[in-house]
């Protein structure tokens, strides 16, 4: 019976030794093979406990000051008073040219990666249906509260590390001999510009409120005496004209000689018609919540809005224009003598 059993003992064996020759084998072969062989609990014992990255602290965004704003998507406001902004308002990083140009940059095979990736097909339609259900008329309904003012203006500007960012835009100038589109940003750079936003002729008319020799003739004489030709320009006077409706775009270009005769030559490359690139983000950013109100912005020579005012301008809004305006002339000046 013992010998009955040998054959099987023997079959077990060899398979033990030929299992093993060929690990060593493989092992003598293949160094890094031997390693992959090796427990987890092994490897894990030979290194030292490495120390755990410290886990970073997440960035404390502060709450908009627009959040009660009536908008032109959401719940509609009954009653809507606004009031004075109290923290700034604009981008969190500083502007690059090339950035909101609204052009797909993209290669055929980012497309083609983009087409087949569902988050990316769900994230498109929901904001498909965020522009779908927004009530046409709604913001000529929020025309309603205070003409429609957003928010007052602050009562002086915003300190220069606390302030935020303009947004980059891309869009075509009055300039007859240049018809392709510019970025703001290298305009903006460099110089204190008073900035005017609108999409429309009565959005463009508030926005005058604010900036225009009848409206505020002490302004206006300072643009003159600190504007100049070439790089002497200290305060500068740009208009952001933003139509994304193709006819009223069309309307424009049919219209441009009167628009061109009503700047002036010197300011033909300071009028920017944009028509793509302004996303939501923008306008919750920057404040530009209603496409029918005209908003008027003043921004250093880093691109950071320091003061920014809304609708139809009021006594102590141009008041605090004019002194806000002076302000910064004093600090550019103690920057460039210190």
């Amino acid at each position: 019976m013992s010998f009955a059993r040998r054959p099987r003992l023997l079959c077990l064996f060899c398979r033990s030794r030929a299992f093993s020759t060929s690990l060593r084998l493989l092992a003598e072969q293949q160094p890094g093979a031997a390693a992959k062989a090796i427990p987890n609990k092994s490897i894990k014992s030979t290194t030292p406990n490495a120390p755990a990255p410290p886990t970073p602290t997440p960035k404390v965004i502060p709450p908009s000051p627009l959040a009660d704003a009536p908008r032109a998507y959401g719940k509609r406001l009954a009653k809507f008073t606004p009031k004075p902004l109290s923290r700034p308002i604009g981008m969190p990083k500083p502007p690059q040219p090339g950035e909101n140009t609204g052009v797909d940059l993209r290669t055929l095979k980012e497309r083609r990666d983009d087409f087949i990736n569902y988050d990316k097909h769900l994230k498109r339609r929901e904001e498909l249906k965020s522009k779908m259900s927004r009530p046409y008329f709604r913001d000529w309904g929020n025309l309603s509260f205070h003409k429609g003012k957003t928010f007052f203006a602050p009562p002086r500007p915003f300190k220069a590390e606390v302030s935020l960012f303009f947004p980059n835009l891309y869009g075509q100038t009055l300039l007859k001999d240049d018809r392709v589109p510019r970025n703001t940003t290298p305009l903006l750079r460099g110089k204190l510009s008073v900035v005017s936003v609108f999409s429309s002729v009565w959005a463009e008319n508030q926005a005058n409120t604010f900036v225009s020799e009848e409206s505020n003739p002490e302004l206006a004489s300072l643009l003159r005496e600190k504007s100049g030709d070439g790089g002497d320009t200290l305060v500068q006077r740009v208009w952001v004209n933003v139509e994304e409706n193709t006819l009223k775009a069309w309307l424009i270009k049919l219209f441009i000689g009167g628009i061109r005769r009503r700047v002036g030559e010197g300011n033909w490359a300071r009028y920017f018609v944009v028509r793509r690139g302004v996303s939501d983000e923008i306008r919750e950013s920057i404040g530009l919540l209603n496409s029918r109100v005209g908003y008027t912005y003043l921004l250093d020579g880093e691109c950071r809005i320091r003061w920014a005012g809304s609708g139809p301008s009021e006594d102590h809004e141009r008041e605090g224009l004019v002194k806000a305006v002076q302000r910064l002339l004093d600090e550019q000046k103690s920057l460039k003598s210190s």
